[in-house]
């Protein structure tokens, strides 16, 4: 097991995504942001323009690695190849920390090149903790997890999300990665309530936030990561921020990307969400319906089972 724990984790402040569309403005003018977070899997494989330009980026801010492809969840074995370029890149660009997702991306081999939710309940868990053991043993690190956004529910759920990640997280010593959007994104389709699954999270296990968009379907929304973040997203973010003390913020913005500019101005947003005086204000801003000093849940009624949605969440 790896020495480092989550409560060695440092809080970084307000990053973004590394995406390649702004390499350009980044290497020309070292803008000032607290920390950029690189998928993976866009660097590990590359000895080209990308990993030159993430060894330079890393030279200058903290890097996050974040991934989509470790297939946690998965019923094949762990790829061990994969993790030992995941390790690779981690030793060259030395990460605060790396994460992925719950859930799987594939079985037989095969990617789906999708975020794929797995069943909640004790099989599950006993069927993915040893495996994140392995993973932390390897990379000799604590492992950070994130909340999929999700689209269907399995019958044999047994527990809540929350329930699931605070009994993954306490087996394994992994750190979790609480993606608000994708907490509004799964809670509008299940018809469940945002403020219920935020009570029941395990706060002290957060090591980090996402912020990001998605497109309302009328009947469902999808997680596409391609406008800006919605109101409902941002009061959820206000309540997230005063509820973890503060942990490392990101935004996602992965399709339709607009300027360097445009995105750190949508994430300098942020800033107005993270509590003091105006807190309440804020968040009564954001969903009309609050009532100052009154928790209020953001609940939604939608049909359990979508016929088809689905999203790649980088």
């Amino acid at each position: 097991m790896t020495r480092q724990t989550i409560a060695d984790l440092p809080r970084l402040g307000l990053g973004l995504g590394l995406r390649n569309v702004h390499f350009e403005h980044i290497l020309t003018h070292w803008p000032d942001v607290d920390w950029f977070e690189a998928i993976s899997e866009n660097f590990m494989d590359s000895g080209g323009r990308p990993r030159h330009v993430i060894r330079q980026v890393a030279d200058r801010y903290p890097v996050v690695l974040h991934g989509v492809s470790l297939s946690i969840g998965s019923t094949d074995p762990l790829n061990m190849d994969y993790l030992a370029r995941l390790k690779a890149l981690a030793a060259e660009v030395q990460p605060q920390w790396v994460s992925d997702h719950l859930c799987w991306t594939g079985v037989m081999g095969l990617n789906s090149h999708d975020l794929l939710p797995v069943p909640l309940n004790a099989d599950t868990l006993d069927h993915i903790v040893p495996r994140i053991h392995k993973v932390q043993e390897v990379l000799g690190r604590p492992l950070i997890l994130e909340n999929p956004s999700t689209y269907v529910g399995f019958r044999d759920n047994a527990m809540s999300e929350p329930e699931f990640l605070r009994e993954m997280a306490d087996r394994t010593g992994c750190g979790l990665l609480l993606d608000v959007n994708n907490v509004y994104v799964t809670c509008y389709n299940a018809g469940a309530d945002t403020a219920a699954y935020l009570d029941a999270f395990p706060w002290d296990k957060v090591v980090q936030m996402h912020l990001a968009g998605h497109t309302d379907c009328g009947t469902h929304i999808i997680d596409t990561h391609d406008q800006p973040v919605r109101p409902e997203v941002w009061a959820l973010y206000a309540r997230a921020w005063q509820q973890t003390g503060g942990v490392s913020t990101l935004l996602e913005w992965d399709g339709n990307i607009p300027s360097f500019g445009d995105c750190h101005t949508e994430l300098l947003k942020a800033q107005s969400y993270m509590g003091g005086a105006g807190f309440q204000e804020v968040v009564a801003a954001a969903h009309p319906t609050a009532q100052p000093g009154v928790s209020n849940p953001v609940s939604f009624l939608v049909p359990q089972v979508m016929d088809s949605a689905t999203s790649l969440d980088p």
